[in-house]
């Protein structure tokens, strides 16, 4: 049996996570063995209210981009975006075209397609500029197209730059840049797909038709103390992100408010307080009769649209804040008023526009599938993005496109969960991109005519089979080849190159090598002239791809990417020399220590295995990067049945086991020359398993997954 381990935990987390946020003692220790500890980071998994997440002008050039675009929309400009023929490039060309087109911008869009290479071209520069236009946002590539920039800009023609990817050492001189990852970028969590960038910038540009785009509101909050003072707070915000604050305590008649920073902290705002009368009472006990606030009662105003605050004091309403209940410091009441003045702003918005909130909704089942294909990892708001996306497909109200290619995918009358998405519809969405054809998934996304989206995933489809058979061609060109590599990179690399490996399926060559292996690898291929060599890399163990790649310095005509996945190219008569600095670069690779051990998250008595498991499972959803399915294990079970199923060469073996009230079934793939050679009928068995669910003529059942057992 491999070697599972159950990682022991602190009695005292347990207890916290089961008292502070209601999680039964199993939950508890499952989210404590993961280290779930935090209360943000608890909150992601419980959550998935839309309210949680970050707010879009939190990017500090969020607002010189929604302006930017805002301007071309009043001066008519030409728009091009530009977006890459993956999945996450695909649906962010598709969020942010189908917003610009529905406001009535003279819009358009290109993708790479045959062997373009990926990122802004200077052709599709050159054609832009012919066409008149003034005007280029890219979506999910731009942010190592330096060269690229200034050739536009060069033209006139101004850029803004929307990516997730690394950034070189030298930004390009665009006219606007919104990345999580460059320096001072104010946006709080970087690890968010391009889709989702795009999505902030279309949520943006929602934002600004309502009243309080750019308005300058401070919110005030006066508060007796226990020695006759009074506490002062207030609150910066411009478009819902705080700015500023300011807090200090006073005794009646102590000083006059000329002389206190108050005036200047509060000039040019828009003053919102909650129960005016109360909080004018205060402020003239302070300062005297003769200073007079100019303020707007919220609790009025929010009242009418959310009832329940009527008549509560901001102590209260603080403590009745879910976000103050998942805060790790203590919530202030100035806090809380913030709080309910975002939610109130949001379901404000909703109402007044709402065919903006039904947009937000069929563009989330889009940043959903993005966050999955481009490997996110599933924490923070990536789970938002995951599970309101999933609850739109799974609703009646999937987007087009992805409705037809479900349906073609035989998932039209089950359930879809992340791995649906991961191991069905993101490959044969991917499949189109990587035939070189990414032109058509984008159609499928943004095509009106429903016969056309239909006739586009079938096209989808037949695409996706040919991509398997190119993947399997290409491990069996560059099987001894990646064995031989390993050994010449000391078993720290493998790069594998061959002309027949199909450009499309590089990084899926280089995935299966990486995870063959586990250690980083390369595949290339080359364009069909011979002249350009293209790769992909993917890496493991704590080792950041695009670190490597940027120690060839500008060998590469362009290269770029994430720490776990990059691409590049470069003219092919270097080949030999790429080759030879590999080798050199390749003696400083230093890899994490693998142990080969797994993690147990959960031993479970014969006793507890129940269907109940089930939520416990579904609690942890959606699962992907850096959270895997929960295992679990359990000894003594007695195999009441055991068959060999399947057609295959491999068999599978489908058991029931006896777990006193429950009597549970269970799949153990390929593993059916395991019966009676290790074990038998009416033997007792230690497992470690998954758990999953098996529909059956419309019926779900839990079902075990085995991983591994021991007589």
């Amino acid at each position: 049996m491999a070697n599972f381990v159950k990682k022991n935990v602190s009695r005292e987390a347990v207890h916290n996570l089961h008292e502070k946020y209601g999680l039964s003692m199993l939950e508890a220790s499952v989210f404590a063995r993961r280290n779930i500890l935090s209360g943000t980071d608890v909150l992601y998994y419980l959550e998935n209210d839309l309210r949680f997440l970050h707010e879009p002008f939190l990017f500090s050039s969020m607002e010189d981009a929604v302006d930017r675009i805002l301007d071309a929309k009043e001066e008519g400009e030409k728009v091009l975006i530009f977006g890459d023929k993956d999945v996450d490039g695909i649906t962010s060309t598709a969020i942010l075209y189908s917003y610009l087109k529905n406001i009535g911008m003279d819009v358009q869009w290109r993708l790479p397609v045959g062997e373009d290479s990926y990122g802004l071209s200077i052709q599709a520069i050159d054609d832009f500029a012919k066409d008149y236009g003034s005007l280029i946002i890219t979506v999910d590539c731009g942010i190592s197209n330096n060269k690229e920039i200034e050739y536009a800009n060069s033209l006139g023609l101004d850029v803004i730059v929307t990516d997730h990817h690394n950034p070189p050492d030298v930004l390009p001189d665009a006219c606007v840049i919104i990345d999580p990852k460059i320096p001072d970028s104010g946006y709080p969590f970087q690890e968010i797909s391009g889709a989702a960038v795009a999505f902030k910038l279309v949520s943006a540009l929602r934002f600004t038709r309502f009243e309080l785009y750019k308005q300058d509101i401070c919110l005030l909050d006066v508060k007796p103390n226990s020695d006759g003072s009074y506490n002062i707070d207030c609150l910066k915000t411009r478009n819902l992100v705080p700015k500023s604050r300011y807090s200090k305590s006073f005794f009646p008649g102590e000083i006059s408010i000329s002389n206190t920073k108050i005036p200047d902290f509060l000039q040019g705002q828009q003053i919102f307080v909650w129960n005016s009368k109360v909080i004018s009472s205060y402020l003239r006990e302070i300062f005297g009769s003769s200073v007079e606030f100019q303020t707007l009662d919220l609790q009025s105003e929010i009242a009418k649209t959310m009832p329940f605050v009527n008549g509560k004091n901001l102590s209260t309403i603080k403590d009745l804040s879910k976000i103050a209940k998942y805060s790790d410091t203590p919530n202030t009441e100035i806090d809380g008023f913030y709080n309910i003045f975002v939610t109130w702003a949001y379901k404000l918005a909703d109402s007044l526009f709402p065919k903006h909130a039904e947009d937000k909704l069929q563009d989330l089942q889009l940043v959903g599938i993005a966050a999955l294909a481009d490997i996110m990892p599933m924490k923070n708001e990536n789970r938002i993005f995951v599970k309101q996306g999933l609850e739109g497909i799974n609703s009646g109200k999937k987007r087009k496109g992805i409705a037809e290619l479900i349906a073609r995918l035989d998932l039209a009358t089950k359930t879809i969960s992340s791995t649906d998405l991961s191991w069905k519809l993101i490959p044969a969405l991917n499949a189109a991109g990587r035939m070189g054809l990414s032109n058509l998934s984008l159609e499928l996304l943004i095509n009106e005519d429903p016969k056309e989206r239909d006739i586009l995933a079938q096209k989808i489809i037949e695409l996706n089979e040919q991509r398997k058979h190119y993947v399997q061609e290409a491990e069996f060109f560059t099987e001894k080849d990646a064995f031989t590599s390993i050994q010449n990179f000391d078993g720290k690399l493998c790069i594998v190159h061959d002309k027949r490996i199909n450009r499309g399926v590089t990084g899926i060559l280089a995935a299966k090598i990486m995870q063959k292996y586990n250690i980083p690898a390369i595949a290339l291929t080359f364009t069909e002239d011979g002249s350009i060599a293209v790769g992909s890399m993917r890496s493991c163990r704590g080792f950041v791809a695009t670190a490597f790649l940027d120690g060839f310095g500008d060998f590469f005509i362009n290269h770029g990417g994430h720490n776990a996945a990059a691409g590049f190219s470069f003219e092919s008569s270097k080949l030999d020399l790429f080759l030879s600095k590999a080798k050199e670069l390749s003696k400083n690779i230093r890899l994490e220590e693998d142990a080969g051990i797994i993690e147990v998250d959960a031993e479970i008595p014969q006793d507890f295995i129940t269907p109940d498991l089930l939520k416990l499972v579904e609690k942890m959803e959606p699962y992907g990067e850096t959270n895997p399915e929960l295992i679990f294990m359990s000894n003594n079970l007695k195999v009441m049945d055991a068959v060999a199923v399947g057609k295959s060469e491999r068999q599978h073996l489908k058991l029931t086991f006896d777990c006193g009230k429950y009597k549970f079934p269970a799949m153990f793939w390929g593993e059916a020359e395991r019966l009676n050679r290790d074990f038998k009928l009416g033997d007792t068995l230690n497992i470690v398993y998954n758990l999953g669910k098996n529909t059956f003529n419309g019926n779900t059942t839990p079902q075990m997954l085995l991983i591994d057992l021991k007589k």
